[in-house]
C-alpha cells in the first residue's frame, strides 16, 4: 500500500481546485442566473409577447408569424422591436439570445436582448439593418 506523500497531497488539493474552479465557471456562465430574467414561455413553447417602456424607450417582443427574412428561420420566429424599429435578434441553438447590438453577448430571453441593447444605444436611435 503506497504511503501519502507530501506530493501526492499537494496534487490531489490542486485537482480538486481546479474542479471547483471548472465548476464555478461553468454555473457563472449559464444564462439562467439568479440576476437573468426567468423564462417565460409562450402557448406554442416561445417566449411570451412584451410591451413595456424601458429606460424611457418602448420596447416590444412578440412570435412572428409569416415567411420571408423576418418570418423564422435564424430568427427564432421571434420579432423584437425598439421604438418602433426592428432590432435584429437571432437564438441560438442552446436557447439563448443574441441581437445585433449585443453580438457577442447572449441572454436567456428576447426581453433581456431588447433591455440589454438599449442599455447599449445610449439613447442613441437603432439604425435598420438591411440584409
Amino acid at each position: 500500500m503506497s504511503q501519502l506523500t507530501r506530493r501526492r497531497a499537494l496534487g490531489a488539493g490542486a485537482t480538486a481546485l481546479v474542479g471547483l474552479a471548472i465548476t464555478g465557471v461553468a454555473q457563472a456562465a449559464q444564462p439562467g442566473d439568479a440576476d437573468a430574467e426567468p423564462k417565460h414561455w409562450g402557448h406554442h413553447g416561445g417566449p411570451q409577447p412584451f410591451d413595456e417602456t424601458y429606460q424611457g424607450r418602448r420596447i416590444t417582443g412578440a412570435p412572428s408569424h409569416g415567411g420571408g427574412h423576418h418570418g423564422g428561420g435564424h430568427h427564432g420566429g421571434y420579432s423584437v422591436q425598439i421604438d418602433g424599429k426592428d432590432l435584429h435578434v437571432m437564438q441560438n441553438a442552446d436557447g439563448t439570445w443574441i441581437s445585433v447590438v449585443n453580438h457577442y453577448e447572449t441572454f436567456a430571453t428576447p426581453r433581456a436582448v431588447a433591455r440589454a441593447a438599449v442599455v447599449e444605444l445610449q439613447g442613441a436611435s437603432l439604425v435598420p439593418l438591411d440584409v
